[in-house]
């Protein structure tokens, strides 16, 4: 049973060696140690500090984000509007040119038209004319060959004359 009862002298050893312990770690030890628990606490307290900002800065960066694709989509859909009103426009605008160019077109082949169709006519009347006056050379030389019908025919001619007049 001496292992449960120990002798005074021993307890008060130990007690002095507990106390010199005690002593010891009071004056070196647990500065240290507590010095240690704030620094790191510190640090932990440093580290939770960053972390909420860099939170922070990535939830702002996030909001800038969806900010700058919003307006970029808008920035998108006003030039496809844009582009597509150009489309409209500048196809309405060949289409109207087009136009233009094509009653010019038909303007200039109606004008060619007529001028070839005077041209013609006037080609016509002349050889018409030609052929005329070749005939009635013909016959009128074979009617006046004689004297008589030279003066008939002139005669003739001066009384349809004075009848205009």
């Amino acid at each position: 049973m001496e292992l449960f009862t120990p002798d005074l002298g021993l307890v008060f050893w130990m007690f002095v060696a507990f106390a010199i312990l005690l002593f010891v770690l009071y004056k070196w030890g647990w500065p240290v140690i507590i010095k240690g628990i704030e620094s790191r606490a510190d640090f932990i307290d440093s580290g939770v500090e960053y972390a909420r900002e860099a939170k922070e800065q990535l939830q702002h960066a996030k909001e800038e984000s969806e900010k700058y694709v919003a307006e970029a989509r808008k920035q998108q859909a006003d030039m496809l509007r844009e582009a597509d009103r150009m489309k409209s426009r500048i196809i309405e605008e060949a289409r109207v040119a087009a136009q233009e160019e094509a009653n010019k077109v038909m303007d200039a082949a109606k004008l060619a038209i007529a001028q070839e169709r005077k041209e013609a006519e006037l080609q016509f009347r002349n050889e018409v004319s030609s052929f005329a006056l070749d005939i009635a050379s013909k016959v009128v030389r074979n009617e006046l060959a004689d004297a008589k019908a030279q003066t008939k025919l002139v005669d003739k001619l001066l009384d349809e004359m004075e009848n205009q007049n």
